[in-house]
């Protein structure tokens, strides 16, 4: 069956020539004619609202024609011209999308974070325990002298004081210590 043009009558200022196959529903037509009409000066009219961006305007364009599709019953019945209902739904669309992207987390690019250099805790965790295991080494005279000096930061005084030692004592454990831990971490592997 071939084409043949013919005048599709939509209502009130919706009059519009086309050339469509006599197989296309009344509501396929009103779909054609909508968008022959009105996609243009709708697309131009969101382009403004979302700051140039086609895409976007593209995308609000489509989904208030597929409103107006799901709508074609009331624009049929509908006096004058539907543009202003095509206005009003896509300004809608652009202040819901607008409104959506305020109330959530903007999306970043990972990409950047892929270069910025980071700890690598997995190392740290392993030293972390080989210390831990070097300290269990050493004897208890020894491992408290040198957790009171080295990680608790006092001075040979301070450490004197809390251990109940005289500081030459703390002086030559914390001495005898570095060089068991030492030696303890060298049969673990783990070299200067």
């Amino acid at each position: 069956m071939a084409d043949h043009p013919r005048a599709i009558d939509l209502g009130d200022g919706l009059r519009k020539d086309a050339v469509v196959a006599d197989r296309t529903t009344p509501d396929e037509e009103l779909m054609r004619a909508l968008y022959d009409e009105h996609a243009g000066p709708l697309l131009g009219f969101v382009l403004r609202l979302v700051g140039g961006d086609r895409q976007r305007a593209e995308d609000v364009v489509q989904e208030t024609l597929l409103r107006a599709w799901r709508n074609a019953d009331r624009l049929r019945g509908a006096s004058g011209s539907v543009r202003p209902w095509l206005v009003t739904v896509a300004r809608r669309i652009v202040i819901d999308g607008h409104r959506s992207r305020q109330s959530r987390p903007r999306e970043v690019d990972a990409g950047p974070l892929e270069l910025i250099p980071a700890a690598d805790e997995i190392e740290r965790a392993l030293r972390l325990m080989t210390i831990s295991e070097a300290l269990g080494d050493l004897t208890e005279a020894h491992r408290e002298a040198l957790i009171e000096t080295y990680f608790k930061g006092r001075t040979v005084s301070e450490a004197a004081e809390v251990l109940g030692v005289p500081a030459g004592t703390v002086r030559s454990r914390v001495f005898y210590a570095l060089r068991s831990m030492k030696l303890s971490l060298e049969e673990r592997g783990v070299t200067a």
